[in-house]
């Protein structure tokens, strides 16, 4: 993918797995930019999930956004103050948070190195629509 161009899917149909395991895939081949790697399930794999894999440089930021459904953050590196409704947390490595659908969320680094992110997203494609309005 290059760019964010989240083309929709084909129509093709997906590979024949033989019931056993699918990939493995590879960071590099599903970055997007430099900071952004991205698997989307159903276009990949017979998987319902998304997979985002960001790297925030510090004092960066996410804006606020929503999905349809759910998205679990796990943050592996760094640190950083997440906005999801009226809630605002700070995060540090090792810790979870589960954003319900619909529900404006963001993040900011607060820390001085790369924040690592895994999000997942309860989709086999993403859907998100941002708004301007910047995480606490």
């Amino acid at each position: 993918m290059d760019g964010g161009d989240f083309t929709e899917p084909t129509g093709e149909a997906q590979p024949d797995y033989g019931g056993g395991a699918q990939g493995p895939f590879k960071l590099d081949d599903m970055r997007f930019s430099p900071t952004a790697a991205l698997f989307e399930g159903r276009l990949h794999s017979t998987a319902e999930i998304t997979v985002f894999v960001t790297w925030t440089p510090p004092s960066r930021f996410v804006n606020l956004h929503v999905h349809p459904y759910t998205e679990t953050l796990l943050l592996l590196e760094g640190h950083g103050r997440w906005t999801a409704g009226e809630t605002v947390v700070e995060m540090e490595p090792e810790q979870m948070l589960v954003v319900p659908p619909e529900t404006p969320h963001g993040f900011r680094n607060t820390g001085d190195s790369p924040l690592l992110v895994v999000s997942i997203h309860e989709s086999g494609r993403l859907e998100q629509e941002f708004s301007e309005d910047e995480p606490a």
